[in-house]
């Protein structure tokens, strides 16, 4: 059977992403870093493995999403392959971006991404502790790169590359990159995005261009003066599966049947995460 391009690309990241994780862990057993425990890299398998399930059942409904609106395409795409290729990165990219800085900004959506910084630890294994319901929407961002005249398998082709690419940089092995620092997303600058601090805090949100942070007041260096604290601000362990994805969701329940007024109501599903009708308004629900 012969696999797509895409298919093959997630083939081949399955034997990558296991031997970055043990090289990690052997480095952090033998320089005794703590980086790792059995808990966290189950749990982040665990939601990875729901992810593709959910994925596995709408592929099919977001090829024929793109596939339609590249009909209804109002470009016409005649480059050369390379610049085709080097436009589509730089296009998915960018729409990753918004994709990703509305999952942090709207509780709904941050209810789903939420799960992918739950987890305290932070390193390769965390790369893929994915949000589990992101496949049911993310495809509706790439809608308009369908009708600029890029092709739905190219898109998803891309999308899948820029994610394995996204899984290197969740490390604290490496140091800072000298001159990539400034154009592309590190793992300096995604150990900010997965901090707690107050100054870190919904940061740096590229896949693989951090340009796109400096141009839209979303960028934040890492400080060596202010250690980095994983997780969320209120960090509660928790171990049963269901909640693990669904705990945000819970949370949005009760503060809805707490509030009066029905614009409350709509505020603590759909404005900022940490929003509070009492004014002790949060800008993030990691605060």
């Amino acid at each position: 059977m012969t696999l797509s391009p895409e298919s093959l690309l997630q083939t081949l990241s399955v034997p990558i992403c296991a031997a970055l994780v043990g090289a990690e862990w052997l480095y952090s057993h033998f320089t005794r870093k703590g980086l790792y425990s059995a808990t966290g890299v189950l749990a982040n398998v665990y939601l990875t493995s729901l992810n593709m399930c959910v994925d596995a059942l709408v592929r099919g409904l977001y090829l024929f999403v793109l596939d339609y609106a590249y009909r209804f395409r109002v470009i016409e795409l005649h480059y050369s392959p390379v610049v085709y290729w080097v436009m589509l990165i730089v296009s998915v990219d960018f729409m990753y971006y918004w994709l990703h800085r509305v999952d942090h900004r709207c509780r709904f959506f941050w209810a789903v991404h939420v799960p992918h910084h739950s987890s305290t630890e932070f390193n390769f294994s965390v790369g893929f502790r994915s949000s589990v319901f992101q496949p049911l929407y993310r495809f509706v961002y790439f809608v308009p790169l369908a009708l600029c005249g890029f092709k739905a398998i190219d898109i998803l082709i891309i999308y899948s590359a820029t994610q394995l690419i996204g899984v290197l940089v969740h490390t604290q092995a490496a140091c800072r990159l000298g001159i990539l620092e400034h154009i592309l997303v590190t793992p300096s600058h995604h150990r900010v995005h997965h901090a707690s601090n107050g100054k870190y805090r919904d940061k740096n949100m590229g896949m693989l261009l951090i340009v796109w942070d400096k141009l839209f007041g979303s960028f934040q260096s890492e400080d060596k003066r202010e250690p980095v604290r994983y997780g969320l601000v209120e960090n509660v362990a928790i171990r049963h599966p269901i909640r693990l994805v669904l705990h945000e969701w819970s949370a949005i329940a009760k503060d809805v049947s707490s509030a009066v007024s029905i614009t409350d109501r709509l505020m603590y599903v759909f404005g900022p995460p940490g929003w509070r009708h009492d004014a002790r308004t949060r800008t993030s629900s990691r605060t």
